[in-house]
């Protein structure tokens, strides 16, 4: 059924199916006061008040951080496959391997967020993640290194539901969908930012050089997110009974709508990763025969991404979640077919045109999530990341596997499909939408409807 309304404005062609507006939020137990005036009760935040640009930045902080560790190795996988004389098939295991262990983490650590807090379980997870990224250049070998980027994936799983759930207690509804851009923003900064710096640094002094400075870069924004990140005013603790948490994650698995995002979400990300993975292989053979230094410096295309993601919302109010959503995976097969070409110039729009399409479906899906989820929020943004870094893995060892059997063709071929996906999952929800809208008619109208 369509949410009831709660007086938050409608977003002109947005579905009430796939992407419901939400309800009001809950109060999230005793509300503090205020330090402006004595007994006056905090608001949420929003652009132009209080605290907003001090919670954007240090969320845009703790975004760049998580994906400049998450995918550190992912430039570097043709110097480590030298390195340690490996294939590209296993080589990509240092990429799998951190995002398959945030996605088994992200639920059992956004429950200990539901009782011991948003911002605790963000500044521990933080902590751990950039320790072991100190520890990572120095791997004695692959299987040390799968090792610890294994760790370091499941430290940095206790950041992303976190952080989305507290953006969902902190923020108003009209303006979450920004401030979740920014922060996704932060991802693809650091995605890029990462895999730049590793690029030029393993040039200059080895992929194990690479590693270290990604992780330096990331003890900075590790410094800056504690300075800068504001207190939670209105989160509530909640039981730790795995019963409860239990009852939690089933509900939302029985959510169409939720798991119909969390598809997308996935599917988006198989792209993402198949291509990201398996780029670095093909620019670095011939006829390209790129430095590591130069493929590192084609990550700056993430700027585009920065761009998409944080326009998501005004894209959003112009065409409509489910047209924003159309919109990016156009773009996306469209880069994909471009990236088909030898050409380094089309392959290099086709990567834009792949960058923009991925966040900007990835910052409307994830915001849609946390509107959706009433409670438990924590809970929905953790499956929503353990679906999408599934995706992650998948996309990256299938497309190597892919790449290394067929070629960059098949490493295509298989991010169509799960395109395909996106397309399908998409159109069921406008077919749901339109068929809850007629049942709710009263009969005269129904049949009118069906003429």
């Amino acid at each position: 059924m369509p949410p009831a309304h709660t007086g938050a404005p409608v977003i002109p062609g947005a579905s009430t199916s796939l992407f419901p507006a939400p309800a009001a939020p809950a109060a999230q137990g005793p509300v503090p006061k205020g330090p402006a005036s004595e007994g006056s009760a905090p608001e949420r935040r929003e652009p132009g008040r209080p605290g907003y640009r001090r919670m954007s930045l240090a969320l845009f902080a703790a975004g760049l951080a998580t994906f400049a560790l998450l995918y550190s190795t992912q430039a570097l996988l043709p110097a480590i496959s030298a390195g340690f004389g490996v294939t590209a098939g296993q080589a990509s295991w240092t990429v799998s391997a951190a995002t398959g262990a945030l996605a088994l983490f992200v639920l059992p650590l956004s429950a200990l967020s539901e009782r011991f807090g948003r911002t605790r379980m963000m500044t521990w997870s933080m902590v751990l993640a950039v320790g072991v990224g100190l520890l990572v250049p120095f791997a004695p070998n692959l299987e040390w290194l799968v090792a610890l980027r294994a760790v370091q994936g499941a430290a940095i799983a206790g950041i992303p539901a976190s952080a989305m759930a507290y953006l969902a207690e902190e923020v108003k509804p009209k303006a979450l969908v920004g401030a979740i851009g920014l922060f996704v923003a932060g991802n693809s900064i650091g995605g890029m930012s990462g895999r730049l710096v590793t690029g030029w640094a393993a040039q200059l002094g080895g992929w194990r050089m690479g590693l270290l400075s990604v992780g330096l870069l990331s003890l900075a924004c590790a410094v800056a997110f504690l300075v800068l990140l504001p207190r939670a005013r209105f989160f509530r603790p909640a039981s730790l009974s795995p019963r409860a948490v239990g009852r939690t994650v089933a509900g939302h698995l029985r959510d169409p709508l939720l798991l119909r995002l969390y598809g997308i979400g996935a599917l988006f990300m198989t792209v993402f990763g198949a291509v990201y993975t398996v780029i670095g292989y093909r620019l670095v053979d011939e006829p390209f025969s790129l430095g590591q230094g130069v493929i590192g410096s084609i990550f700056l295309i993430y700027l585009v991404g920065t761009v998409s993601s944080a326009a998501a919302g005004r894209l959003v109010a112009r065409a409509g979640r489910r047209g924003a959503l159309y919109l990016a995976v156009t773009t996306t097969a469209l880069g994909l077919l471009l990236s088909l070409s030898d050409s380094l110039a089309l392959i290099l729009l086709g990567l834009v045109l792949i960058t923009a399409g991925f966040f900007a479906g990835h910052a409307v899906a994830s915001a849609a999530v946390s509107r959706t989820a009433q409670t438990g929020r924590a809970q929905a943004s953790a499956l929503y990341q353990s679906a999408y870094y599934l995706g992650s893995s998948a996309g990256g060892t299938l497309g190597a596997l892919a790449y290394h059997s067929a070629g960059w063709a098949a490493t295509v071929g298989i991010a169509l499909l799960a395109v395909l996906g996106v397309v399908s999952i998409t159109l069921y929800g406008s077919r749901a939408a339109r068929a809850e809208r007629v049942r709710q008619l009263p009969v005269a109208r129904r049949a009118a409807a069906a003429r």
